[in-house]
Formats: C-alpha cells, sequence, structure tokens
C-alpha cells in the first residue's frame, strides 16, 4: 500500500489556513484603518494651512480698507500729496490681501476630506475577498 495523507491531516490543515486568513483579513483592516486616519490628518492638516491663509489674507485686507479709506479722507482733505501716497499703500495691500486670500482659497479646492487611497485600497480588498471566495 502506498503513503496517503489522512483526513484529519487534511482538515487540520485547512484549518491553520483559515485561521492564518483571518488572522491577516484582521491586520489588514488595522493597517487600513490606520492608513485612513493618517490621511484624514494629512486633508486636515492642508485645510487648516488653507484657512489660516484666508484669515491672514482677510486681515490684510481689512488693513488695506483701513488704509484706503484714511487716504480718500486724506485725498479730499488735502487734494494731494499725502491722499495719494496713501492711496498707492492701500492699494498695494489690497493686491497682497488679494493674493493671499486667493492663494488660501485655492488651497481649499484641492484638498479633499475623504481618504481616497484607503477606499480605493479596500475596494481592492474587497475584491481580493471575492475571488477568494
Amino acid at each position: 500500500m502506498h503513503a496517503s495523507v489522512q483526513p484529519g491531516a487534511q482538515r487540520e490543515s485547512l484549518g491553520e489556513l483559515l485561521g492564518q486568513l483571518t488572522e491577516h483579513s484582521a491586520a489588514l483592516v488595522r493597517d487600513e484603518m490606520a492608513l485612513a486616519k493618517q490621511e484624514l490628518r494629512e486633508s486636515a492638516r492642508l485645510m487648516t494651512l488653507g484657512m489660516l491663509r484666508v484669515v491672514i489674507g482677510s486681515l490684510v485686507g481689512l488693513i488695506a480698507l483701513g488704509t484706503l479709506v484714511a487716504a480718500g479722507v486724506i485725498g479730499l482733505a488735502h487734494f494731494m500729496n499725502a491722499g495719494y501716497a496713501a492711496l498707492i499703500v492701500g492699494g498695494a495691500l489690497a493686491v497682497l490681501a488679494m493674493s493671499i486670500t486667493l492663494a488660501g482659497i485655492n488651497r481649499l479646492k484641492r484638498t479633499s476630506l475623504s481618504p481616497e487611497q484607503t477606499i480605493e485600497t479596500l475596494k481592492e480588498d474587497r475584491q481580493w475577498l471575492k475571488e477568494l471566495n
């Protein structure tokens, strides 16, 4: 008679394989969750930087508005020199405020709060698990 594999040994081996699959699946889910958390942290950081630029741009815009108002008053009061100087300074601050604010808005538009990489990986994992069954 030739040597054959005992049925009990096959089941034990299959059981071990299923146990390993369960362990690996759990580890995969934990890793995906960690990746999602990291992506969310990075998105939040980028959002914070974008919002900070909008706030700074807005503050500079308020200063520009104050300067332009002062320039208008000075210009009307004296009809010349000091008013023109204030208009130049106010105009420069307004351009600066606009550029900072637009940079912040552009950053906010490019920032996504959804963990896109994790979602894609989870779709791949789901497909892989379907193929196993």
